[in-house]
């Protein structure tokens, strides 16, 4: 019986929410008193797959494959999961694993469950608490099958680093042609900046910045806090911003720890995608923006005043912090 957890790895390096994945199956398996298996696919460094154990993995099982498909991940991870009599496999609720879950879930013959907040409840059988309604509110589901599927929210469970190191065991891949009926082509990575899904602190921008050229201050602001940038809907069909940092019902959905709104009068579209972040800054001139109600903190003010203040206050305390 086993904890089996999908460990993403992007350029041969594992990205955060593949940490909270695994850092998230360790306490499922301590729930369930087993132990914790991670699948790694791709070109991982030994000692970086090794150092998987820090956060609770067990044994990683490497898989060497040069190119992503759906298919192929999902027969990898359902053969493991066999092999191990995973009771649960847990993936990361992004991209790939969105891709990913359902497939394995049917080789499997499981229940699954996305968008998963928190650990399995297993007083009473096995349940999950789910965000749903764009987040604007929580389903508490129940598992009943053998084995169940879950994939988590990236930021939604914090990364335990325990000390250890993982046992590794090679995977012969032997894939039939069925495999790979889906193929990625190209991928074009954004490259230089924090990615959306990633981030913890995410500075975002609308149609109240009037024009491109006053993004700079969104930038520096960002770039004072350690934070990504990211804006409307609006502002990307404008071309003001590039379409990968639109954030809302229709782009990115993203849980950081701190959202600041810059700008932006908070249409239920936008809110339906950033409503789960710990925390929500609104910066408006208009003291009716709706935005203020979905908001922890609100200031009243001109974008064009308020921000060079918070950007002086940043650095400020990053000086004073080195």
């Amino acid at each position: 019986m086993a904890v089996l957890v999908f460990a993403e790895s992007v350029d041969g390096k594992f990205k955060k929410s593949t940490l909270e994945a695994v850092s998230y199956a360790k306490e499922t398996a301590n729930l369930l008193g087993t132990k914790t298996i991670a699948v790694s696919i791709g070109n991982v460094a030994e000692a970086d797959a090794k150092a998987l154990g820090n956060y609770g993995a067990e044994t990683v099982y490497s898989a060497a494959l040069d190119k992503f498909s759906p298919e192929a991940f999902a027969s990898i991870i359902a053969d493991v999961a066999k092999t191990e009599n995973a009771q649960v496999v847990v993936f990361s609720n992004n991209y790939s694993g969105k891709s990913i879950t359902p497939l394995v879930a049917v080789k499997l013959e499981a229940g699954v469950a996305s968008g998963v907040v928190a650990l399995p409840n297993t007083t009473a059988g096995f349940g999950v608490r789910k965000s749903v309604f764009s987040g604007k509110a929580f389903a508490d589901v129940q598992l009943t099958t053998p084995v169940k599927v879950i994939a988590i929210t990236p930021n939604s469970y914090q990364v335990n680093n325990n000390g250890g190191e993982a046992a590794i065991v090679n995977y012969t891949v032997n894939l039939s042609d069925d495999a790979w009926r889906t193929q990625i082509v190209e991928t074009n990575r954004v490259t230089g900046k924090i990615p959306l899904t990633e981030a913890e602190l995410v500075v975002s921008a609308g149609r109240g910045l009037k024009g491109p050229e006053n993004w700079t201050m969104i930038e520096e602001l960002a770039g004072a806090l350690g934070a990504a940038t990211a804006c409307s809907k609006p502002v990307s069909d404008m071309h003001w911003r590039p379409h990968e940092e639109h954030v809302g019902q229709t782009g990115i959905t993203i849980k950081p720890n701190l959202y600041i709104a810059i700008g932006i009068s908070g249409a239920i579209q936008h809110l339906a995608g950033v409503s789960s972040s710990k925390v929500i800054v609104a910066i408006n001139k208009d003291p009716e923006a709706p935005f203020f109600k979905a908001a922890d903190y609100g200031i009243v003010g001109d974008a064009f005043e308020v921000v060079p203040k918070l950007i002086d206050a940043a650095k400020q305390l990053k000086a004073s912090s080195n």
